[in-house]
């Protein structure tokens, strides 16, 4: 069934598996006195381009490069997984009038409930191991940490709009001192 989703198939070359000397020998097989002679630039580039490729597909491997579909949130098992997709495939059923409305709340309520308690597990596996295993621990906080945002610009005292980071320090800095001290100070940003 095709929603009109594009699937792109990336093949990377895998060069653990690379036969380098077959590369070599292919590349110096080639006789390029003969075969770059009375050739422009663009022309010798194209040889020495397709000779290359050539010699590179037989002699290097090339893999499936994994994307976002295959990785999954390590909290989750494969079961849990395909219970999530039954859950939107029943959203999608529930959308189309297949499926009773009680029906898909109990199933959305069974996948977020998973969720939550796979959640749980993982920090709790998290704060067992952290003892002995302290890098699991701080990639899964460096992952939880958020990104963070900038502060839109802001305007100052004389109705001038400040964009440095500098200048809104310095008005955050004055608007937090007037409320403390009483001292009147425009509040609008």
């Amino acid at each position: 069934r095709d929603r009109g989703q594009v699937k792109c198939k990336f093949r990377t070359l895998n060069f653990r598996k690379a036969k380098f000397q077959l590369f070599k020998e292919l590349v110096n097989r080639t006789p390029w006195e003969t075969a770059l002679r009375d050739k422009g630039a663009e022309q010798s580039r194209q040889i020495f381009k397709d000779a290359y490729h050539t010699a590179q597909e037989l002699s290097i491997h090339r893999c499936k490069k994994s994307g976002k579909n295959s990785k999954r949130p390590s909290s989750m098992s494969q079961d849990l997984l395909i219970k999530l997709k039954g859950g939107k495939e029943m959203h999608r059923q529930r959308k189309q009038g297949q499926v009773s409305s009680g029906e898909y709340r109990d199933a959305a309520r069974l996948c977020r409930d998973g969720v939550r308690k796979a959640k749980v597990q993982l920090k709790l596996n998290l704060a067992r191991d952290a003892k002995n295993n302290k890098k699991g621990f701080y990639r899964y906080v460096s992952q939880e940490r958020k990104v963070k945002e900038s502060v839109c610009p802001l305007m100052n005292t004389t109705g001038k709009l400040v964009t440095t980071d500098e200048e809104k320090a310095e008005v955050l800095n004055n608007t937090f001192a007037s409320v403390f001290t009483g001292s009147p100070s425009s509040h609008t940003s």
